[in-house]
């Protein structure tokens, strides 16, 4: 009979573990984030992941390498934007009539009636990329097609104008994946001016 008994407050043992650290860190006036947080900032994420590759980010913001198939995002540079080590020509004399043409083998710096655009560096690093910057400027920047909402205006190819018609959650999601993948550190060049 003790046996049966100690199986049993064994098993029951058991199935209250997993609700210990959670009655825990109920009774500690909330300390720590509740198991829905850490799912609804998993599901956050995760959307934000969806929206970034559904919206073909890495077409620009990865630079391109040569692949067994031929060009391809080279992945171990995700999102890092256009390599700080790569030199650009000037901008091209532009013929009459509006056009954009990529320059450079990367597929990360653009041309057109602007000069020269690089895309920036979306990753979580402090210095060079995103690491600083609040949801808030985010969001602004989406809206207002200038940098964190105030700064240098975002030049084409980049089609904020269509971005910034998201929701606020969808831009949230992006920016909380964002935070969320590798940090790299590359310095994207300022964009160049156009040719006389």
């Amino acid at each position: 009979m003790n046996r049966h008994r100690l199986a049993a407050a064994l098993v029951f043992a058991a199935l209250a573990l997993p609700l210990a650290p959670h009655a825990a860190r109920a009774g500690e006036g909330g300390a720590g984030p509740a198991p829905s947080d850490s799912a609804a900032d998993a599901a956050k994420i995760e959307r934000g992941r969806y929206l970034v590759t559904f919206g073909g980010c890495n077409d620009c913001h990865t630079p391109w390498k040569m692949g067994e198939n031929g060009p391809e995002p080279d992945m171990t540079r995700m999102l890092s934007g256009h390599p700080q080590e790569m030199s650009v020509p000037p901008a091209p004399k532009l013929s009459d009539g509006y056009w954009i043409g990529g320059v450079g083998a990367t597929n990360t710096a653009w041309s057109g009636p602007w000069g020269v655009s690089f895309p920036r560096n979306l990753t979580p690093d402090k210095e060079t990329g995103l690491g600083s910057w609040t949801e808030k400027e985010f969001i602004a920047t989406l809206r207002h097609g200038r940098q964190r909402g105030i700064g240098r205006e975002i030049l084409p190819p980049m089609p904020w104008p269509a971005y910034g018609q998201a929701t606020d959650e969808d831009l949230a999601a992006i920016f909380a994946y964002l935070r969320s993948i590798p940090a790299i550190s590359n310095r994207v060049p300022d964009p160049l001016p156009p040719t006389p």
